[in-house]
């Protein structure tokens, strides 16, 4: 499938959905505004160093990442028609399982408050693959997720070059490894437009706030969760103080989402589990 460069700049949703790096921002801490324009702001010193403004937006970046892909995810085991969209849609569900987890244990650690739920734009990417069906699924869902993996893929090494935080660069170090190799399995599908789709990279749309934050989690509901698949490859790291932990990026276990486990992320007892086959909703 291929697009026209006039319209490369807006896909699916009636022709007209974009997918971008936007469809990964969020640009604030959920229910605040950020107070400078400036991602290099100290806002908390924490004992695992001092947390910026562009630290906190990547966990929060990273938690609503893996509520629309993993769920797109379970579509693709159900639609795809070809063994490498199956097998891509299983790394999705393994890799942003484990880049959950680890959401989950650092927020917490940092006073970061994170979604439940994906953004509007997001959340029309998990809507366009739903109506889609056969061979244009499979080209949709190559497409879209190959744009966004390869748009955050800069976010990611400038956090991981500049954050002073262990627990941040830690997470960097893990969402770095799963973004890379799923980019490798949207492209091992054949299906990746690449002109088109680097041209989505680098000429973004500018789009409202609205359209890019997540709503922010409601209160006294239980947090969701993004439950392994029992043959999970992929495991996430240790964390200082944690049995296994040596150092920035110890402890991550990867490998083909089609083998053995070599670990599995650590759930809540205030939780709701979203296991492969269930859509993630709060409450």
């Amino acid at each position: 499938m291929r697009f026209s460069r006039n319209a490369a700049g807006t896909l699916f949703v009636g022709g007209a959905l974009s997918f971008t790096l936007a469809a990964l921002a969020y640009p604030s801490m959920l229910g605040m505004n950020t107070v400078s324009s400036d991602t290099n702001r100290i806002i908390a010193n924490t004992q695992w160093g001092p947390l910026t403004e562009g630290d906190r937006d990547f966990v929060v970046k990273v938690r609503a990442a893996g509520l629309w892909e993993y769920p797109v995810g379970q579509l693709g085991l159900k639609k795809g028609t070809s063994q490498a969209v199956i097998t891509a849609s299983k790394h999705l569900i393994d890799g942003h399982a484990a880049l959950d987890a680890s959401c989950r244990k650092i927020a917490p650690m940092l006073n970061i408050t994170i979604p439940d739920l994906p953004s509007p734009q997001q959340q029309g990417f998990v809507n366009t693959l739903t109506a889609d069906s056969g061979k244009k699924f499979d080209t949709d869902f190559a497409n879209i997720l190959r744009v966004t993996h390869g748009s955050i893929f800069n976010t990611i090494a400038k956090i991981r070059s500049t954050t002073r935080n262990t627990l941040v660069r830690i997470l960097a170090d893990q969402a770095n490894a799963t973004v890379l190799d799923h980019i490798t399995v949207m492209e091992q599908t054949g299906l990746v437009d690449f002109p088109s789709v680097l041209f989505q990279e680098t000429t973004p749309p500018k789009l409202p706030a609205t359209d890019l934050t997540p709503p922010p989690p409601a209160a006294g509901q239980p947090q969701v969760v993004l439950t392994p698949p029992v043959n999970s490859t992929t495991s996430p790291p240790a964390l200082p103080g944690e049995k296994g932990f040596t150092g920035s990026g110890a402890g991550v276990g990867t490998g083909n989402a089609d083998g053995n486990a070599a670990g599995a992320g650590s759930t809540q007892t205030n939780a709701v589990n979203v296991t492969p086959g269930a859509t993630p909703t709060a409450g």
